[in-house]
């Protein structure tokens, strides 16, 4: 079956069924015809041929740090979603957080076409990234990180963890920082510094020992948790860049006979399901992960579709939850 055939029991000329397969001009009655051919032979296009009349895959490159993270995952429904009665299917690569494997993909995006655009979930960019980036011939958008001179999706990390943190230290003395690679500039430094802003608005000095990095697990939560406390006993509030590692600090702290949130509070950043079920219920800021998902596919969308070249920044909102975790 092709489109000769589609042509010949719709009765009307090849021609015609190519402008509607490419969703040109077609009359209402011809439309109908072809549709109820279409569904009785059960024709479906030749993605080849499609791709050599039309210069265009169908598809998009998605590249991802994990896939075990509830933020990425958040992100990916959003990305699906977005994509949903499109053209457009999604090409997954799972980078397992190697720098060196994110410019693998993109260089293989650049080098070989294989896609009509890319979303970049981003961690750390450095200048080979920006290199494999600006190589593609195809549009980009990054997710997660403000890069100029590309379309970008991101959110306030400094302003969410910022009012986290205000919660922690405003009843603390002596509060601590459980961190990731300041490389990852969102979720690293921006709120690295936010936890310290906090602190320097509050009088207060935190200590060396006090401010840990980690990665974004539970385990590490934990070990960093117990790093932190036998080297300062006295802190008495911990600030975590992630809700993940606010979960392993908060068993290590039950373990280790602290209550929570009297004798130390406890804060983190992403607002997972489970830190809303939590006893106690974890303080922290809601990133509109899923929705920034969205919105990074609908400028990818426009950028493939209308040719435009602008760059986008879109900065995500945030809402902060104080809970049990925190006086």
């Amino acid at each position: 079956m092709d489109i000769n055939e589609i042509a010949r029991l719709a009765g009307v000329s090849r021609a015609t069924v190519s402008r509607y397969l490419n969703n040109g001009y077609v009359s209402q009655e011809k439309r109908q015809l072809i549709s109820r051919v279409i569904q009785e032979t059960g024709y479906v296009p030749s993605q080849s041929a499609q791709q050599l009349r039309t210069g265009k895959t169908g598809l998009v490159g998605v590249v991802i740090p994990k896939v075990h993270s509830q933020s990425v995952a958040r992100m990916l429904a959003g990305i699906t979603e977005g994509f949903l009665g499109t053209e457009y299917h999604t090409l997954l690569s799972n980078t397992n957080n190697d720098p060196e494997e994110e410019i693998r993909c993109l260089r293989a995006f650049a080098e070989r076409p294989r896609v009509d655009g890319v979303i970049l979930i981003a961690t750390v960019i450095t200048d080979q990234h920006l290199e494999a980036l600006r190589a593609l011939t195809v549009p980009v958008v990054i997710l997660g990180q403000k890069l100029e001179g590309f379309s970008c999706v991101y959110h306030n990390d400094y302003r969410a963890t910022l009012d986290v943190a205000r919660i922690a230290v405003r009843k603390a003395q002596h509060p601590a920082f459980i961190g990731v690679r300041e490389d990852d500039v969102a979720a690293g430094a921006m709120r690295h510094k936010a936890f310290l802003d906090a602190c320097h608005e509050a009088g207060i000095e935190p200590r060396p020992e006090q401010q840990v990095v980690g990665d974004f697990t539970v385990e590490s939560g934990y070990l960093c948790c117990e790093q932190v406390m036998d080297a300062a006993p006295d802190t008495d509030a911990i600030v975590c860049a992630t809700d993940d590692i606010a979960l392993g600090a908060l068993a290590c702290l039950r373990e280790y006979g602290h209550d929570v949130p009297n004798d130390v509070q406890v804060t983190g950043v992403g607002d997972s399901e489970l830190s809303r079920i939590l006893v106690p219920s974890l303080t922290s800021a809601h990133l509109f992960y899923k929705t920034s998902g969205y919105d990074a596919t609908r400028i990818l969308l426009k950028a493939m579709e209308n040719g435009d070249e602008i760059p986008r920044l879109l900065k995500m909102g945030y809402e902060t939850y104080a809970r049990n975790s925190t006086l």
